[in-house]
């Protein structure tokens, strides 16, 4: 509705994860830079996690457009799968033949073989999993012995691991003791500071051909507090915000824009103020609130 308004090529804070936006702030190039190192040295287990919205999605397919010819990403969205059906579909990832796997008896075997082929011409498997918190027992399983695979010299496939919080739980499961002992690398993605919020608005709506000064660093500062710094939340208020100023013709986002948005906004309205405070009380919340970010106070 709004994009011709205020001149966006394209919606710049859509949920869905586009690389073309990414904003290569600290926590997310760090993410990147362990993995690629991780990759470099053929270790065998990879584990980033980071509370949902933190942005492992966008940082997945990041990575993917990253990796150079040397490496070939097979990477599975949904790992909410029975064992056989991720063999399947790592099996397809990895360019095998449909009719091949129609008519063999051992999945496994076929995904031998072609890793195999892969490390003969020189190139490295990379398996990428997406929501990796929601691997069942025996996927876990399956991918321990999947990662048993390797040559005298190295590893036949990589293992990354992109999950909430409730992976490290799952984890720490005595079941699954030998996969954790074989994560030799980890990242936590971190929410955004009240700085880097404002950076990222910025970031935004200038990738997607619009004017920063649309978001006053002082409602940035708001949204940074209201939404803790959470990526996704940040993009679902600055959505929000930008409607309402279409809405009344207005040229730039208000305070009263990220107040409404907020009070909208489920995991953003319980940082504002308890539920028996009245209007006047959230208004007072949100000043104070910017101005003790804006004296750098932080989230």
């Amino acid at each position: 509705m709004y994009q011709d308004f205020f001149h966006f090529d394209e919606m710049p804070f859509s949920l869905t994860p586009n690389t073309e936006f990414f904003c290569a702030l600290a926590p997310h190039n760090e993410a990147l830079k362990v993995i690629l190192s991780a990759l470099s040295m053929s270790e065998g287990f990879i584990k980033v996690t980071g509370e949902v919205g933190t942005g492992k999605t966008l940082l997945c397919r990041k990575l993917i457009n990253h990796l150079n010819e040397k490496f070939v990403a097979c990477y599975l969205p949904n790992p909410f799968l029975a064992p056989e059906e991720l063999k399947l579909a790592f099996a397809k990832e990895l360019g095998v033949d449909g009719s091949i796997l129609q008519h063999t008896d051992s999945v496994h075997s076929v995904i031998e073989e072609a890793l195999l082929n892969l490390k003969r011409e020189g190139r490295q498997a990379i398996l990428i999993i997406d929501e990796a918190q929601s691997l069942s027992w025996d996927a876990l399983e399956m991918l321990r012995l999947f990662s048993n695979l390797e040559t005298e010299k190295s590893k036949l496939l990589q293992i990354v691991l992109f999950g909430q919080p409730e992976l490290n739980d799952r984890l720490a499961n005595v079941r699954v003791r030998q996969i954790r002992q074989r994560i030799s690398f980890t990242y936590t993605l971190r929410p955004m500071t009240s700085a880097e919020v404002i950076y990222y608005i910025g970031y935004r709506t200038e990738a997607a051909g619009g004017d920063k000064t649309l978001f006053p660093k002082s409602v940035c500062s708001v949204v940074g507090y209201v939404t803790k710094g959470i990526p996704r939340l940040v993009n679902i208020l600055c959505h929000k915000m930008l409607l309402q100023a279409y809405g009344e013709g207005k040229t730039t986002v208000t305070l009263k824009h990220a107040i409404t948005a907020a009070l909208d906004t489920e995991d953003c309205k319980y940082r504002l103020v308890p539920r028996q405070w009245g209007v006047i009380a959230v208004c007072a919340g949100i000043v104070i609130g910017a101005a003790y970010i804006a004296s750098g106070g932080g989230l």
